[in-house]
């Protein structure tokens, strides 16, 4: 069993064969994963490389007026999030019609292009803009397609963990970007120092170009392409177990039988009847607009507006000097992957979804107020010490990380990519990765305008953040139900499309022991609603 089976305990994990939840799953996700070590990386290494005296220099921005730089240096960072938002929204077809495993590959490709353009355009705005707007359409592409493809492959009791692991690579991305920027800044001279850390991203595109090649396709897909002999071989190879092992038989035929259902529901797959499937239809209406609401969620909290000017946020807090700065950006970055990766070991499947998001609601509303209420009291004075209350403010900036992590980081996108149905799973997920990358844009657009407009340093802007994590514990609370340990293809009965006959299953099921596994599902689903 892997390190991850060792610590979730959950229903699913007590029922299943301990061979599924051997290497070769992790190292499928793993691969996948460094999509979100692209997307993380980029994040991070832009927000140091705006304040780096070469590439101020280098780009104008040092003859600026305080509102003029935090404009141009928006419109730097959001140039990306348009190209995610375009990626993210136009994956799909890709995804649907040359499957998972090739999308990535592609999308990989097109992000090193933008990337190429980024460092070396040499202090011409538009090559930066047009470099940033491809890599966003690699980044955004495979930000949807990433969840998908792990959710589709991932035994239904580390599936939480497996997909979860988007946002740790995300978070670990950032990370190392935090210290390359602090690197450079330290060691490297001249347009080097900010060109370095631009080239560094093209490395987990590179990784996911060529691991991707050694990568099954997703079984799941392969059965919606009625690849049924190949989608069934794939599964036991995942699994590794043997093709005509009791488990495989049962999990094959849920998704055959899925299929089959959702097929006879509506009939066609053509776009306009998908769109029609997803939103005439109640049971997946709902799950569109809980996928949409969570996505933007995500970024409301504020976690963003950190991650791309977290330098900036720290001067303001009263921490002098750009390497200071970089360092306690650095700081940041491991705090929230030794917390991500806690999240995943520990909670994930364990404690389930819906309490992760609303216990950090609550908390990460905390910290903001009093991180507002700090600035806007107690306002740091340049020259001057930091306070007491400053210290402490600065430690909520780190607390802010652990609780992210604990809830609206890997959790949105565990949710959004496990709840759609087979035929809809595609475009609810681009829906919401494009979802995500729109009020990416926003708050990558709108945060530096806000911390030079809004109040003395910028205090308005957190306490705008602290009435969006009431928000977001109101909406938890009363929308989103619990999937943790159900089966994908139990989502339809969850979400009131299907009300399944359990003794029928058990006929469709042909044996003994389905009988039992049946059975055990379904007391665990009526507990779980």
């Amino acid at each position: 069993m892997t390190i991850l089976a060792k610590f979730i305990r959950n229903e699913a994990m007590k029922q299943d064969p301990p061979e599924i939840y051997g290497w070769r799953v992790v190292a499928l996700a793993v691969t996948a994963c460094m999509a979100g070590m692209l997307f993380g990386m980029d994040t991070g290494i832009i927000s140091g490389v705006l304040v780096l005296p070469a590439f101020v220099q280098k780009f104008g921005l040092d003859h600026l007026s305080k509102v003029g730089k935090a404009n141009l240096s928006a419109n730097i960072v959001s140039t990306l999030q348009i190209g995610c938002f375009a990626g993210a929204l136009c994956a799909f077809p890709f995804a649907d019609k040359w499957g998972r495993r090739a999308s990535l590959i592609g999308m990989a490709v097109v992000a090193l292009i933008g990337i190429i353009l980024q460092f070396a355009s040499d202090g011409h705005l538009a090559a930066m803009y047009v470099g940033r707007f491809f890599a966003g359409v690699g980044m955004g592409a495979a930000s949807m397609v990433t969840p998908l493809y792990i959710s589709e492959i991932s035994p239904r009791a580390i599936r939480g963990a497996l997909t979860g692991m988007f946002q740790l690579f995300n978070t670990l991305g950032v990370m190392l970007a935090f210290w390359i920027n602090y690197g450079s800044n330290l060691h490297i001279k001249g347009d080097a120092s900010w060109m370095v850390p631009l080239a560094m991203q093209g490395l987990p595109a590179f990784l996911l170009m060529i691991g991707m090649f050694f990568c099954v396709e997703s079984p799941r897909f392969l059965a919606k392409q009625d690849m049924w002999e190949k989608s069934r071989a794939t599964l036991a190879r995942v699994r590794s177990l043997p093709s005509d092992h009791p488990y495989i038989a049962r999990e094959f035929q849920d998704i055959c039988d899925q299929l089959e259902y959702e097929r006879r529901l509506v009939g066609g797959s053509s776009f306009w009847s998908l769109q029609r499937e997803m939103w005439l239809i109640p049971g997946n209406r709902k799950r569109a607009i809980l996928s949409i609401c969570l996505m933007m969620f995500q970024n409301l909290t504020g976690s963003n507006a950190i991650n791309y000017y977290a330098p900036t946020i720290f001067a303001d807090l009263g921490v002098v000097g750009s390497s200071n700065g970089l360092f306690a950006t650095g700081v940041y970055g491991i705090v929230k992957v030794c917390s991500c990766s806690a999240y995943l070991l520990l909670a994930a499947d364990s404690l389930g979804r819906r309490r992760s998001l609303l216990w950090t609601a609550i908390a990460q509303g905390c910290v903001m107020l009093y991180i507002g209420l700090y600035v806007r009291i107690e306002p740091p004075v340049e020259g001057a010490s930091i306070p007491a209350a400053g210290y402490v403010a600065l430690v909520c900036i780190y607390l802010f990380a652990v609780f992210f992590q604990f809830g609206w980081g890997a959790t949105c996108w565990i949710y959004v990519s496990e709840i759609p149905s087979a035929r809809l799973r595609s475009i609810n997920v681009s829906l919401a990765a494009a979802t995500q990358w729109l009020f990416n844009f926003v708050i990558a657009r709108a945060t530096p305008n806000m911390l030079a407009t809004v109040g003395s340093h910028g205090y308005g802007t957190y306490l705008i953040f602290f009435s969006f994590c009431a928000c977001m514990f109101i909406f938890t609370w009363f929308f989103i139900p619990e999937t943790k340990g159900l089966s994908l293809e139990k989502m339809d009965e969850l979400f009131g499309i299907i009300e399944n006959d359990p003794g029928k299953l058990d006929e469709e099921a042909g044996t003994a022991q389905a009988t039992e596994q049946k059975t055990v599902e379904h007391k665990h689903l009526e507990t779980t609603i």
